[in-house]
């Protein structure tokens, strides 16, 4: 089902930016390990990384995944559906710093939350992932070392994201400062070059 997820991902049109196999297993081993019942990804794309999420669910649990475009969003709920997890990942079309208040105007924390979209707006992502987050919650932001040009503040992103370096470092200046969290960054060598992700875990009330 992940194979074919990928496929009929390429076969829409869709850019290939999934989350790597690897990292794919630790984003299940991460939800399993914390026993996580409620997650949220933000960033659907074509569903890859909701279905490894989606997998490890503790019984009982749900996945909200949120998607901007409308055509991503098709494609992913095929391929979820496809999956058998249509009845545990609740998919919103819309920019995600529009659904995220309508998220957090519900008043239910996540366990955990994965933010894989435009990184840009990592900081916003950031600040309300922290009002859906309780203390024990997780959060991993993906791609956040961009060949290293996060080191430069006046870098042209080498993967052609207008803004994404500036937002990363935005990211982590919000990540270092905010006393509410523990969190530490990764690099890695792979598959789809040199990045990394961060992974954060609240420790205070919000």
């Amino acid at each position: 089902m992940l194979e074919a997820a990928l496929q009929a991902s390429e076969a829409a049109g869709l850019p290939p930016i999934a989350v790597t196999a690897n990292l794919g297993k630790l984003l299940n081993l991460l939800v399993r390990v914390h026993g996580a019942r409620r997650v949220l990804e933000i960033g659907t794309l074509g569903g890859y990384s909701t279905i490894w999420l989606a997998r490890a669910l503790a019984p009982g649990g749900e996945l909200v995944t949120l998607e901007a475009n409308p055509h991503y969003a098709e494609v992913a709920l095929a391929n979820i559906a496809a999956a058998g997890l249509a009845d545990v990942v609740h998919l919103r079309v819309g920019p995600a710093l529009e659904t995220l208040p309508e998220l957090a105007g519900e008043g239910v924390p996540f366990d955990f939350i994965f933010i894989d979209a435009d990184k840009q707006n990592n900081p916003g992502y950031f600040e309300w992932s922290l009002k859906l987050s309780r203390p024990g919650t997780v959060i991993v932001c993906d791609n956040v070392v961009r060949d290293g040009a996060i080191l430069d503040p006046d870098a042209i992103d080498p993967r052609g994201a207008v803004g994404a370096v500036q937002g990363i470092r935005r990211f982590y200046e919000l990540l270092g400062a905010e006393p509410r969290v523990s969190a530490t960054a990764m690099q890695t060598v792979g598959a789809k070059g040199y990045d990394g992700f961060a992974i954060a875990l609240v420790t205070g009330q919000q």
